[in-house]
């Protein structure tokens, strides 16, 4: 599958444009500057993974995380917002040089609904958010970033070849969620 037929795919599960996920990362001032830099990402992300991991009426939803800790999970994300929104490389610095978003995420047995769900608790953390919850521009470039990016990320998982995994070679056999 091209990149073109990801793009229309995402486009089709979650109603935001490639062109339009991009404007996050194109505002002035970043959002990496509207949010407070690395503290605010910290505080977004931490709202984010409380909601997952507190998420006991979708245990499905909740059973994609088993893998990770709570505190890892957080890590990971903080560092990649910081990088992708204005700020320093702190993802590149623990993960490497390519995020390679679909490809960390592909050994995971995951489809549009969870890819929803996960955007449903990134609205609420942003909401939540002390900063963003008050920058309408911000928050609405976001949540465009977020349910494009989640739902390419279902669309490009489906495509993946053993070599383009991270983070282990064989899908989770378990639910398809």
């Amino acid at each position: 599958m091209s990149k073109q037929e990801l793009q229309a795919a995402a486009l089709k599960h979650g109603g935001v444009s490639y062109e339009e996920s991009l404007l996050a990362a194109k505002l002035q001032p970043s959002i990496y500057e509207r949010i407070g830099k690395e503290d605010g990402f910290l505080k977004l992300s931490q709202l984010f993974y409380n909601r997952v991991y507190d998420d006991t009426e979708n245990p499905w939803f909740v059973n994609i995380f088993s893998s990770s800790t709570k505190s890892g999970a957080i890590d990971n994300q903080y560092r990649f917002l910081v990088q992708t929104f204005g700020g320093p490389a702190l993802y590149r610095e623990k993960k490497g040089k390519y995020t390679r978003l679909a490809g960390r995420h592909a050994n995971f047995n995951i489809g549009h609904r969870s890819a929803s769900h996960w955007v449903e608790h990134m609205k609420q953390a942003i909401e939540d958010h002390d900063v963003l919850c008050k920058d309408e521009e911000a928050k609405k470039h976001l949540t465009h970033y977020f349910t494009y990016t989640a739902h390419y990320i279902v669309a490009a998982r489906e495509y993946m070849r053993d070599d383009q995994l991270s983070g282990g070679t064989q899908l989770d056999p378990g639910q398809n969620w």
